[in-house]
This record gives structure tokens, C-alpha cells and sequence, in this order.
């Protein structure tokens, strides 16, 4: 899906790392949210309430999630899933253009 329709978007960016990591929340009729975002390269972790599916849009980026050991690459095109109540790490080399499911 490249366009999402009949939605509210949050106008405030959740903005996190000094500016690095920006997004906006894209909210559904049923309730359902997403996040569109950019991530700067760098390395991040975050953490996670809801389990995630995060979809590349663009760039690339290295993930290691909780729960494993070794380091994955994504790219445009690629999605992977978070757990709930989780972390993940991140090595971003490149601009990396990403949309966040949360699933409930």
C-alpha cells in the first residue's frame, strides 16, 4: 500500500536522539495506528509496548533484536517484527525512510 486514506495525522513529530529519529503518527477509523519516520544514520535502541512491524520504505538499516543474537539487514522493501515489550538495537549507515505498524 503506498497511500493510506480516510485518516487523521498528529501534526507534532514524536522527535527522539537530539533530532535523528523523527516521525508523525498516522491514526485509523478502527483505531489503529502507524508511525511514518526517518531515521539519520546512527546507532539507536529503542523499546517497544506494543509488538511492531516495521516495514523499510527506504535506506537501509542493521537490526538485533531482544531476543536474538545476531545483526540483520534490512532495506527498502524488507519489514520485520518487534515483540511486545521488547527492545531492539539499530545500526542506520544511510537515511533510512520507515512506517511502523502497531498491533494490538
Amino acid at each position: 500500500m503506498s497511500d493510506f486514506k480516510n485518516v487523521t495525522v498528529v501534526k507534532k513529530a514524536n522527535v527522539y536522539f537530539d533530532g535523528k529519529v523523527t516521525s508523525r503518527i498516522i491514526q485509523f477509523a478502527d483505531g489503529t495506528k502507524k508511525t511514518l519516520g526517518i531515521m539519520m544514520p546512527g546507532d539507536y535502541e529503542f523499546g517497544t509496548e506494543a509488538a511492531e512491524i516495521m516495514e523499510m520504505l527506504g535506506g537501509q538499516m542493521d537490526v538485533q533484536l531482544a531476543e536474538e543474537t545476531e545483526w540483520k539487514t534490512y532495506q527498502e522493501g524488507d519489514s520485520f517484527t518487534v515483540s511486545a515489550n521488547s527492545k531492539f538495537k539499530l545500526k542506520v549507515p544511510v537515511v533510512a525512510d520507515y512506517c511502523c505498524s502497531y498491533l494490538n
